[in-house]
């Protein structure tokens, strides 16, 4: 055996089991071993685990339970696939294992087939992990730049960002409303050769279409009403640094062109002035929109979209971001007690379910509102579910579910009085795609926004689960 051959490890204690197992994990590791107890895994860990690929883990053995051996790889930071399988299964025994830090969880009997494609996903699923991990800055304090997050979306995010610093090319971020589109930019800015020079942002969907040319190029005095000296635009005032154009789409098609002469010879020229001067400009620019449905429609150039999308950036929505939202909600509840002179310190469990169900359409923004109005109006060691403001008063729009036991409850539509209770028995009745809808987003939620974990538990594919929820974002549009 050589000391980087990969090997996997089968904890089994039926001989006959154990060898069924042991020649179907042989077509993924170069030497599969065999335990039929806790003590000789561990012996067989202790000296392997640097080649240690999967492991293959029965629950229930002679001398203890098998979740104590995850609890240990997991805590030693082995970045083995483990798939725990017992003939004892239950929706509690799952659970338990995936928190402990199992991959999957298979009952017996199973087929090998089944086997192989479980086993294969998990070793996918370590090996991106450890990919992302590798690949990403370092940001085990669960920060980057301006941003919090751990998920792999956004580690992926921060490596995309580090890359694209490094370079001179402009850089497309999109993202929804109040996902952090300008800490992206910022970000970007800061890692660049130009951290020295200014950063001037600039929403062109806050400034008036006819004030937008100056705002950017700037003026000369007497231009127009009102241009009482001459003035430098946003593009002048970041020579030597970036300029951050948020909400790009919202340029009407005069400036566009404008924009696009700029970017082709990097000279500006002031509104009323017959000469040019020339910029030293890198352009971040952001939007909320599809820019690909905007040039299809008409509404954006398509030659200053391709001048523009050279590196895109993409940031998550927060309600794709697992247990971030926790992380995110604890970083502002530190921050607006300490604001506000109050004693929180944390939220109750109930708080932590109804902030990871929501839907959060308003992203982090929405977010740190809610929390700054519990610390405002609460005070308390612990936030707890019915100090949050109420969430999920847009729930038919938002396709959120609510986490059994949290205490939040429905709430009827603004300026609607609560109706009578129906006599009609039928009126309780709901449309199955709903009832399928409520239970897919629930279990969502419940694990954190783990999708392929929500599938598994609910029993259907994490394929199926992606294409359902693409088909309702879809049809909100």
């Amino acid at each position: 055996m050589t000391a980087s051959e990969p090997i996997a490890l089968v904890v089994e204690d039926s001989p006959a089991t154990m060898e069924m197992l042991a020649h179907s994990l042989s077509a993924l590791a170069t030497r599969v071993l065999r335990a039929e107890t806790l003590a000789s895994a561990r012996n067989i860990i202790a000296t392997r685990s640097r080649n240690l690929l999967a492991v293959l883990l029965d629950l229930r053995l002679s001398d203890g339970n098998g979740m104590a051996l995850v609890h240990e790889l997991r805590t030693a930071g082995s970045d083995a696939a483990i798939v725990v399988v017992t003939a004892h299964g239950s929706m509690a025994t799952s659970i338990e294992a995936m928190r402990a830090g199992a991959d999957d969880f298979l009952v017996k009997p199973f087929a090998p087939d089944r086997l192989m494609t479980t086993m294969r996903n998990a070793i996918e699923r370590r090996r991106l992990t450890r990919l992302v991990r590798d690949m990403a800055p370092n940001t085990q304090d669960g920060t980057f730049e301006a941003f919090i997050g751990n998920d792999l979306s956004m580690q992926a995010l921060y490596r995309m960002v580090d890359l694209a610093a490094r370079s001179h090319a402009t850089v497309f971020v999109t993202g929804e409303s109040g996902t952090g589109k300008e800490l992206c930019a910022e970000a970007v800015h800061r890692r660049s050769a130009r951290c020295s020079g200014p950063f001037v942002a600039l929403n062109c969907a806050a400034i008036p279409r006819e004030l937008i040319e100056s705002e950017i190029f700037g003026h000369v005095k007497g231009a127009f009403t009102g241009a009482i000296a001459d003035r430098d635009g946003a593009a002048l005032r970041a020579d030597g640094g970036t300029l951050f154009l948020d909400e790009i789409c919202e340029m009407e098609l005069t400036m566009q062109t404008k924009l696009l002469r700029f970017l082709q010879t990097g000279f500006v020229q002031r509104v009323g002035s017959d000469g040019s001067v020339k910029a030293d400009v890198r352009i971040v620019c952001a939007t909320n929109r599809d820019p690909v449905a905007e040039v299809e429609a008409g509404r954006f150039r398509e030659d200053l979209y391709y001048r523009l999308h050279v590196v895109p950036l993409h940031v998550p929505p927060l309600r794709e971001r697992g247990d971030d939202v926790i992380l995110i909600a604890n970083h502002f509840l530190e921050k607006y007690s300490r604001e506000e002179g109050r004693q929180f310190v944390g939220f109750s469990a109930e708080a932590e379910a109804v902030l990871r169900a929501c839907r959060w359409p308003g992203n982090v923004r929405q977010l740190q509102n809610a929390v700054r109005n519990a610390v405002v109006l609460h005070d308390g060691e612990l936030v707890t579910a019915g100090m949050l403001p109420d969430l999920f008063a847009h729930r038919a729009a938002v396709g959120a579910g609510y986490p059994s036991g949290t205490g939040v409850r429905a709430v009827e539509p603004a300026g609607l009085p609560p109706g009578p209770a129906p006599t009609d028995p039928r009126a309780a009745i709901r449309r199955l795609e709903l009832v399928e809808r409520d239970a897919i987003e629930t279990a969502i939620a419940a694990c954190g926004g783990n999708m392929t974990e929500a599938a598994q538990l609910l029993g259907i594919s994490a394929k199926t689960v992606y294409r359902k929820r693409q088909a309702w974002a879809a049809a909100a549009q």
